[in-house]
């Protein structure tokens, strides 16, 4: 009889805990050789900014050395500051874009 008792009660079911997935900053890091407007435009294709939020963005790269543009999961701030950093490349200026973990 003891087997049927435990037979009929309920089981527990687990559920695993789920970690937020850990954020990442985008960096846009000025230099003195890329043309305003074109990291306007970059901003603008690869960020979906407004041309007036770019170019924000831009002198304030300019003025204090970087600038973050946005905070994301790791796998799209990574893709984002790849693709922003190759277009950059593809034109021939050193624009530069890098990632780093949130605090």
């Amino acid at each position: 009889m003891s087997d049927n008792e435990t037979d009929l009660k309920p089981k527990l079911k687990i559920k695993p805990k789920l970690e937020r997935p850990k954020l990442h900053k985008v960096i846009l890091l000025n230099d003195d050789y890329t043309p305003r407007e074109f990291v306007t435009l970059v901003l603008k294709a690869v960020f979906h900014m407004s041309e007036e939020a770019g170019y924000r963005i831009m002198m304030t790269a300019h003025k204090l050395g970087s600038c973050v543009i946005v905070i994301c999961a790791q796998d799209i701030a990574e893709t984002k500051a790849k693709e922003a950093t190759d277009l950059g490349k593809e034109a021939g200026f050193p624009l530069m874009f890098t990632t780093e973990p949130e605090e």
